[in-house]
């Protein structure tokens, strides 16, 4: 009997309450034939985990985050120092902490990879999760590549390290991608791909719900999705609502998210915010909710909103779209390489509450625009964002990397 090829597939604080790409990615993987035998590095806190999922991902995962100095010092033996002694020099105490805090998950995945059978690791990550996969591969443990979400300064120290020694990289945008010659120099992989984050198309479709444009007179329903954080322009949005209201137009604002402190944190900054300004039966903060309900929103929503001050890519706004609700981004990171203003969504310049009111006013008031603009958001993520994409590739190159080492 035919065994299934293997990948490993390490995500760091699995499965938290943006991870509903990855795992759409796995599922992707699994109906190609290919196993995927998931690690991470510790558990989110428990009021991220929020999808039906989680549960089967969680007991499906294994951790690898316990810190062990005795085991830390064991592993350290592993690995010759050569391998990281010019990086530590020249980068200092932080990636020297970094290095032996790992140690002892690099060893456990080296022995988990050699149980399973799998000989090579997919790492969704650029932070301390890729120096795990780079401390088993130098210990003889199974290849890794990467993937870069975001800009390379949010993922700690060590990055020529990191990817010095992967077989391949993914990066989700082009301009994260024109960056790397110059931030890895020699040490940049010989392969590396512009490859998107995506959604599942066929789950987040409308699935025979019409959309339904807004009409004067009825409330304007508006929908938001992305962590609890200063840099998603929520507080933005919400000032744009109170503009709204003021001028007559009775906008209403479901926000789904939280904050990374499972609801101590910035929470706290938007609830305060909304009872200042007196909207507190016109804004709902959501809190983590499950994909099954974003879809719901979005459903019911006349249009989507997110105003990231930052935001590489930005998976939310591929769901809407979808969905074939029009979208509103911002002109912030990569979103540009998404949504094209006036094509298949509109953007708008962060930090300005005041042009993401005049762009949701613009919208309502013209359902021809609102229905054109949402069928094209769908027919764009269809052409360029669907999430097989990514699994595919991601297959492609590990298994290759598989079958040369058997040969």
């Amino acid at each position: 009997m035919t065994q299934s090829p293997k990948i490993g597939y390490l995500i760091p604080e699995f499965p938290g309450q943006t991870h509903i790409f990855f795992w759409r990615e796995i599922l992707a993987l699994e109906r190609m034939g290919i196993e995927v035998v998931l690690f991470s590095t510790r558990r989110p806190p428990p009021g991220l985990i929020s999808h039906k999922w989680s549960v089967e991902a969680i007991a499906r995962t294994e951790y690898l985050g316990v810190v062990d100095g005795a085991a830390a010092a064991r592993t350290a033996l592993s690995v010759s120092p050569t391998v990281y002694a010019k990086d530590v020099l020249r980068e200092g105490k932080t990636l020297g902490k970094d290095l032996a805090v790992t140690t002892g998950a690099a060893q456990l995945l080296k022995k988990s990879c050699a149980q399973h059978g799998v000989s090579h690791v997919h790492v969704h990550s650029c932070g301390r999760a890729a120096l795990v996969a780079m401390l088993a591969n130098r210990m003889g443990g199974p290849s890794y590549s990467v993937t870069l979400h975001g800009p390379m300064s949010d993922y700690g120290v060590g990055q020529k390290l990191k990817w010095r020694h992967a077989k391949f990289a993914t990066v989700i945008t082009e301009k994260l991608n024109a960056l790397l010659p110059e931030q890895l120099g020699d040490d940049l992989p010989e392969k590396v791909f512009i490859q998107p984050m995506g959604v599942d198309v066929s789950v987040l479709s409308r699935d025979g719900v019409p959309y339904m444009p807004y009409h004067s007179g009825g409330p304007l329903q508006l929908f938001s999705c992305g962590r609890l954080n200063i840099v998603k322009g929520h507080q933005d949005l919400i000032d744009a609502v109170k503009q709204l209201r003021d001028q007559g137009i009775d906008a209403r604002l479901n926000i789904a998210g939280e904050d990374d402190d499972g609801g101590h944190g910035y929470r706290r900054v938007l609830e305060e915010k909304i009872a200042d300004l007196d909207i507190g039966t016109s804004v709902k903060l959501l809190g983590a909710i499950s994909a099954e309900d974003v879809r719901r929103h979005l459903l019911e929503a006349h249009i989507f909103a997110l105003a990231s001050w930052h935001e590489p890519l930005g998976v939310a706004y591929m769901e809407a779209m979808a969905c074939e609700v029009p979208t509103i981004g911002t002109d912030a990171g990569g979103v540009p390489e998404l949504i094209r203003h006036g094509v298949d969504g509109v953007m708008t310049k962060p930090k300005s509450p005041t042009d993401l009111a005049a762009a949701i006013q613009l919208l309502s008031n013209n359902a021809e625009d609102a229905m054109r603009l949402g069928k094209a958001g769908r027919a764009r993520v269809l052409d360029r964002f669907d999430c097989k994409k990514g699994a595919e590739l991601i297959a492609r190159e590990s298994l290759d990397l598989t079958i040369s080492k058997q040969i």
